[in-house]
């Protein structure tokens, strides 16, 4: 399975037109160009079953809520789906989009609640050798480029923090999230798939030691 020529043009022409008249007059288009994105993200989820527990896969609308945006643009020019680890012990979540000069996929803790971001800090301060080692691990650098990105940090380290902390680069995160960003010409390779698989495969040790964290005490003892 694969993404086809013609669902980038799509894409393509939807920027250029993001208007209701022009939509309408291409519905069959976007209807022909959403399926095959959706059975690309099955295929993706199919991969990913085969390591992993996926409890929820979610294709994103392409409708544009635009009540609070001052973009009133009615239409996202992309296709977009995310994966959810199953069940209280997995941590961690999985996204792709695919979308002309800026397809890319993610993996890790977005928006995480205010009680999750604060035991992963706490985490930072006490002994933060086996995060940095994930950020040093040679498969996690070749994909993601040995660190993590964040939408949104503190300027400083957060409250009831050492600003002087050696790892306050950490502490000021609010978010902790891999990135790997794919050419068109990768997206519309036979192997885009297995080159998507092979990056979510690179997470694991990232999942698997937040999942550790977010579930034990600063003890190692389970809270679950």
């Amino acid at each position: 399975m694969q993404v086809e020529k013609s669902t980038f043009q799509f894409l393509n022409e939807l920027k250029e037109n993001n208007n209701r008249e022009w939509f309408a007059e291409h519905k069959n288009r976007y209807t022909k160009a959403q399926k095959n994105a959706k059975n690309v993200f099955a295929q993706i989820h199919k991969n990913l079953e085969k390591h992993d527990l996926i409890e929820k896969s979610k294709m994103m609308r392409i409708y544009r809520d635009v009540r609070f945006s001052n973009d009133k643009t009615p239409y996202k020019p992309h296709f977009a789906n995310s994966f959810s680890r199953l069940g209280a012990a997995l941590r961690g979540g999985y996204f792709i989009r695919i979308k002309p000069g800026e397809s890319m996929l993610a993996g890790g803790f977005w928006e995480p609640n205010k009680e999750d971001l604060f035991r992963i800090r706490k985490e930072i301060e006490q002994d933060a050798s086996e995060i940095r080692g994930i950020l040093k691990d040679e498969n996690y650098i070749k994909h993601f480029r040995g660190k993590f990105e964040s939408f949104g940090e503190l300027k400083t380290a957060p409250r009831g923090f050492d600003k002087e902390h050696p790892d306050v680069d950490l502490l000021r995160k609010k978010g902790f999230i891999a990135v790997k960003n794919f050419t068109d010409n990768e997206v519309l390779s036979l192997d885009f798939t297995e080159l998507v698989d092979e990056s979510y495969q690179a997470l694991r040790p990232f999942f698997y030691l937040f999942s550790d964290i977010l579930t034990t005490n600063l003890n190692g003892e389970s809270i679950l």
